[in-house]
């Protein structure tokens, strides 16, 4: 379960969240609907421990991770993955070494990373793509590139900030699809950010407008 309770946030001299309160269950996928500026991907970086808020807490299975000012559990040990608007792919890097590199920071051995890239890949429809570079690969191949990189961790909680707006109607729809059976099928927690009314309807169990 993950907890904001009486959030504000202030950025620029802007209050981008004021007494802000949400409570999310486990397995739950909440997508956050709103325009740009609303206040959507700072509500994934407090959960994500990027950063702490102004006021309020947050909390993660009950334990404080976050009040005032102070981030109280750091984002390695939160059991939290996140999907970023821009992917942020090491372009200079495979397939195989992006989904991997989480991994082998922390700590997995070169054998349990083997395994585990190519269980990745299987699992997003890219197998025979390990040795590809990020630079020849499609907008649709990329998200699930990144895709796999975020659930090589097995996070309890998925954080997507946007993932699909870069990519055209069909490709949009069809990854829409493959997010939410991944999620059916590994049980992870998924907060989805959007400003997509249709693409929010499709892949929602719970709604949040801000």
């Amino acid at each position: 379960m993950i907890t904001l309770k009486h959030i504000t946030m202030i950025q620029n001299n802007k209050k981008v969240l004021e007494d802000f309160t949400l409570e999310i269950k486990a397995k739950e996928r909440v997508v956050i609907l709103g325009e740009s500026g609303s206040g959507k991907t700072t509500i994934l970086r407090l959960i994500a421990g990027f950063i702490a808020p102004d006021k309020g807490e947050i909390r993660i299975d009950h334990t404080i991770v976050a009040n005032e000012g102070e981030i109280l559990c750091p984002p390695h040990e939160r059991n939290i993955s996140m999907v970023f608007q821009d992917l942020a792919l090491w372009p200079h890097m495979s397939v195989g070494e992006n989904v991997s590199f989480g991994l082998k920071i922390h700590g997995f051995s070169k054998e349990a990373r083997i395994k585990k890239v190519k269980e990745m890949l299987k699992l997003v429809g890219l197998l025979d793509y390990e040795s590809r570079h990020i630079d020849v690969l499609s907008g649709g191949e990329r998200q699930r590139v990144a895709l796999a990189r975020a659930l090589a961790l097995s996070p309890k909680i998925l954080l997507m900030d946007e993932p699909l707006s870069s990519l055209d109607t069909k490709r949009n729809k069809i990854l829409r699809k493959e997010i939410i059976k991944l999620q059916e099928k590994l049980g992870f927690t998924l907060v989805y950010v959007t400003h997509n009314q249709e693409e929010a309807n499709e892949i929602a169990t719970r709604l949040i407008f801000i």
